[in-house]
């Protein structure tokens, strides 16, 4: 029993704790939340706007930033902590997963831009993966391309030492910088996620002139499509930490 604790504490990391920023608390690490007990990590959850961010982000063998309603351009304190605390991230050489407002926090951080797209990204799509991507965050995933479940309005511009990962028709999709990984869209779902964000977001959904009835169509099917390709990726991520 003594040896199943060390080879345990051998393949899971240093700390075999994680660190998840919440920004809203609609939005949750989803799936991923899932696959990380699995693992056997611990789970240190923040909401950014209600708690404090640790700094001492050493201590944790990943971070994930998750998503939210406001712009990574936005002066709020505890987005600029956010920022602090994935710069201080790289320098350790700390994994970072940004999803969404995630990835566009990062995407700033690392010296890109961002901005507000022509057209919001609401909704199941698909995106393509890139050779980079291939090869990395998305490796064994069939045919180089996912439908995804997307909620933004901002897009981004990185700088040329950011690998692009993945893309749709309009926008850059997913990148990696150093040990951060952003990702636009959203792997981590699940149906009761989108039903929330439905009821949280119905301003939005009818300002966009959107049908809800489209977005929750077949949506288990879909969710559970989504989840093969989300426990994929988290499996790729969670490599770096190995």
């Amino acid at each position: 029993m003594f040896l199943k604790r060390i080879l345990t504490t051998v393949i899971l990391g240093n700390s075999n704790e994680i660190l998840s920023i919440k920004n809203i608390p609609c939005e949750t690490l989803g799936s991923f939340e899932k696959f990380l007990l699995s693992d056997g990590y611990r789970i240190n959850e923040v909401l950014a706007t209600k708690q404090t961010i640790p700094e001492n982000v050493g201590n944790f063998d990943a971070v994930f930033i998750l998503g939210g309603p406001m712009s990574a351009n936005d002066n709020f304190d505890y987005l600029l902590k956010e920022k602090h605390l994935i710069v201080k991230s790289l320098e350790l050489g700390v994994p970072v997963l940004g999803i969404c407002l995630g990835s566009q926090l990062i995407a700033e951080s690392c010296g890109g831009k961002v901005y507000p797209g022509n057209k919001k990204e609401i909704g199941w799509n698909f995106v393509d993966i890139t050779e980079n991507g291939k090869n990395s965050l998305f490796k064994n995933i069939p045919d180089g391309k996912i439908r995804v479940f997307q909620w933004h309005g901002d897009t981004f511009a990185l700088p040329e030492s950011s690998e692009i990962l993945s893309h749709s028709s309009l926008y850059l999709q997913a990148f990696r910088h150093k040990t951060a990984y952003g990702i636009q869209f959203h792997l981590e779902v699940t149906s009761k996620m989108i039903f929330d964000w439905i009821k949280v977001y119905h301003e939005e959904i009818l300002n966009e002139n959107l049908d809800k009835r489209e977005l929750v169509f077949d949506v288990e099917k879909k969710v559970t499509e989504l989840h093969k390709c989300s426990e994929t990726v988290y499996k790729n991520f969670i490599s770096i930490i190995n």
